[in-house]
């Protein structure tokens, strides 16, 4: 019982986490929240709409 309660609890607090992150990474917009935004060579598409 209190094994199942401490697994349950992981579960629903790594999907909190997970969604939290994915939230704020989302409001940074496209280049922002690249993992390669330092290093990245095209930051010039970030700005500009699709073609």
């Amino acid at each position: 019982m209190i094994g199942s309660f401490i697994i349950g609890t992981a579960i629903f607090g790594y999907a909190t986490w997970a969604l939290v992150k994915f939230i704020n990474k989302s409001k940074k917009g496209k280049c922002a929240a690249c993992d390669l935004e330092k290093s990245c060579s095209s930051q010039s598409q970030c700005g500009s709409p699709i073609k």
